[in-house]
């Protein structure tokens, strides 16, 4: 029996996760257009526009890591997630949620 991974036939798996990221980034990108569209809405104050540049940080991390795991996936043998990218995209996700919620309420 040889080490793990080196006989691994990857099959279609690799497209699967592809496709899965590229939706995945339109469902936040989705949620960043209407939480910026909810902020920008108000008064114009300072916190609204500080809130608007948060999600707009956020959701370009979050671009920038699903693009760079796109990428990998589209190799003959993708590596796996670095800790580091699947910590920044769970981190992206959660303080897109709260600050989209924070921004409706």
């Amino acid at each position: 029996m040889s080490a793990a991974g080196t006989d691994r036939d990857a099959g279609l798996q690799p497209e699967r996760t592809r496709l899965a990221w590229r939706r995945t980034t339109l469902a936040s990108s989705v949620v960043a257009v209407l939480a910026l569209r909810q902020a920008l809405r108000g008064s114009g104050s300072s916190a609204e526009v500080a809130g608007a540049a948060v999600i707009v940080l956020l959701w370009l991390v979050f671009l920038g890591v699903a693009h760079r795991r796109i990428r990998a996936l589209a190799t003959g043998r993708p590596p796996g997630l670095a800790p580091r990218s699947a910590l920044a995209v769970v981190a992206c996700t959660v303080a897109l949620a709260v600050f989209a919620m924070a921004v409706i309420l």
